[in-house]
């Protein structure tokens, strides 16, 4: 595939731009696979790109109900952080901060990643304790992150509201420098173009209605809307419809779906310089290339598969955002929109083998998955191509629900961000 370059790019601006090839192919499906992968977004098209990049398999298809990343990766709010608080949250979302430093050159493929620093904003006693606890968890494990003064957060961010009078005073802050924002579309794009490139198909529009097994119970391939594909190793990575997936398979998964919200201002001058959130309020902020503020909102309080949700959510979180942004209070809002997210008992992920052999499964990040993209896709291809986790998602099998070695953050990951 044609890289791109400035030379490229100052040849085709002579030509009209009339010399580049589609990003990626739209094949019909073979009748087999070495692998599939269940799931179009961002983790799916990662676990596919690394399964043929450091492991040899190029004989992969991407199966994708709808169209490329039009799920949760292309509704998502794009922030990127690692300081969680233990050890196991740490090692997974750090080795994916460590792959986004180097993402666009990795694919030859600008994911506007831009490390303009995440604040979370602390309002009372209850987190001033949980995030100093935080910040001395990372330090520990050489992760980036420190505690801030409410004079030394309005200095990092001067349209920060620091007066004692608010309904939420701001006591404090911590903040991660590294962390940040990327384009979450580019990311899929890039994920898909360097797969196909190495030959994986991706296949849109393409449904799967079940599994088949062999005699003695393992994979034999999957039955979707385009036929039955066989295959030996499958691995499903559909965020908020994994439990619907997995139970064609015969398997419930501790998972509940919630709608996830967020919505974006009209365009203006950059005025916000990094990421900001609020935990105590479900209220989070940052300005997009184009101009916009997006905000986030916590999770719906029904479990539902709607893309809506209840306009109270929003309504709640830009009362929240007007008190800390004066500034902002006049802006209109542009449009909004919602995610399904699929939250596990402790609020962390299930990356690993099911009780069924050549089946694996990705899934229960809730609100957190954008940001572990490329870690997430690269240790479930280690999973996948050897059969065995990798030492970073060994902690995150479904066994932990019933060894009880749970992995509780939800006072990192319980709200949208």
């Amino acid at each position: 595939m044609r890289r791109f370059s400035l030379k490229s790019l100052i040849s085709e601006a002579f030509n009209a731009h009339q010399g580049w090839e589609r990003q990626w192919r739209t094949p019909e499906p073979k009748a087999a696979y070495d692998a599939v992968i269940v799931g179009g977004g961002g983790h799916g098209l990662a676990t596919a790109y690394y399964l043929a990049k450091e492991h040899g398999l190029t004989n992969i298809a991407v199966i994708e109900k709808g169209w490329l990343g039009g799920g949760n990766t292309g509704r998502n709010t794009t922030i990127i952080r690692s300081n969680y608080l233990y050890e196991e949250s740490e090692a997974i979302y750090e080795h994916a901060m460590k792959l986004w430093a180097g993402l666009s050159q990795e694919l030859n493929y600008n994911v506007m990643y831009s490390q303009r620093g995440v604040l979370m904003l602390a309002h009372n006693s209850h987190d001033v304790q949980s995030f100093k606890r935080h910040v001395y968890a990372n330090r520990l494990a050489g992760i980036d992150n420190e505690w801030l003064t409410p004079d030394e957060a309005k200095e990092f961010c001067p349209p920060l509201n620091i007066s004692p009078d608010l309904r939420y005073p701001i006591v404090g802050a911590a903040l991660q420098r590294r962390g940040g924002v990327a384009r979450h579309d580019a990311v899929a794009w890039g994920y898909a173009r360097g797969a196909d490139a190495m030959g994986v198909d991706i296949i849109q529009n393409c449904e799967v209605t079940g599994f088949r097994r062999d005699a003695g119970g393992a994979i034999a391939g999957v039955e979707t809307s385009k036929g039955f594909i066989a295959t030996k190793r499958v691995g499903v990575v559909a965020a908020g419809h994994t439990s619907v997936v997995m139970a064609r398979a015969g398997l419930r998964m501790p998972l509940e779906s919630f709608p996830l919200q967020a919505l974006v201002s009209e365009p203006v001058k950059p005025a916000f310089p990094c990421v900001v959130m609020s935990n105590a309020v479900h209220a989070y902020i940052s300005q997009s290339d184009k101009g916009e503020l997006v905000i986030g909102a916590g999770t719906d309080q029904y479990i539902s598969y709607s893309q809506q949700g209840g306009l109270h959510i929003p309504i709640h979180t830009l009362d929240a955002i007007c008190e800390l942004f004066p500034q902002f209070s006049r802006m209109r809002m542009l449009r909004s929109w919602g995610g399904i997210v699929d939250v596990t008992p402790d609020r962390s992920p299930i990356i690993g083998k099911t009780p069924i052999p050549g089946l694996y499964v990705n899934c229960g990040w809730g609100t957190g998955g954008f940001k572990a993209t490329p870690g997430s896709g690269n240790v479930f291809a280690w999973t996948i191509a050897k059969g065995e986790p990798h030492p970073i998602n060994a902690p995150f099998t479904l066994d932990r629900f019933r060894t009880g070695r749970l992995i509780d953050e939800a006072a990192a990951a319980a709200v949208a961000h």
